[in-house]
């Protein structure tokens, strides 16, 4: 299931606000706020994954596209716990050391 921030009353809240019920529903978090890739804010597992969208235009052709290729290309498994950036031509997957 996908949710947008304003269909969980989540709009305008601060980051942290939406860190913690993602991590209260044990939700993904898909965003092109590049705030989410700070490991010291947003620290890796203990979420389970934040995927951070680097695709220009942010189209919804773009977005649609980054997105087949980030769960055709990275397994569920690999996702959970990992900050996941998906560029234009690369996906890098960073899960940091416990």
């Amino acid at each position: 299931m996908v949710h947008h921030t304003s269909d969980i009353g989540l709009s305008g809240q601060s980051d942290e606000a939406v860190f913690s019920w993602a991590i209260q529903h044990n939700a993904l978090i898909i965003t092109f706020d590049e705030d989410f890739a700070d490991g010291r804010s947003f620290p890796a597992r203990q979420h389970h994954g934040i995927v951070r969208l680097r695709v220009w235009p942010t189209t919804t052709e773009e977005t649609q596209q980054a997105l087949d290729r980030l769960f055709r290309e990275v397994s569920d498994d690999e996702l959970n716990g990992a900050l996941v950036i998906v560029g234009p031509s690369r996906i890098r997957v960073r899960l940091r050391p416990t």
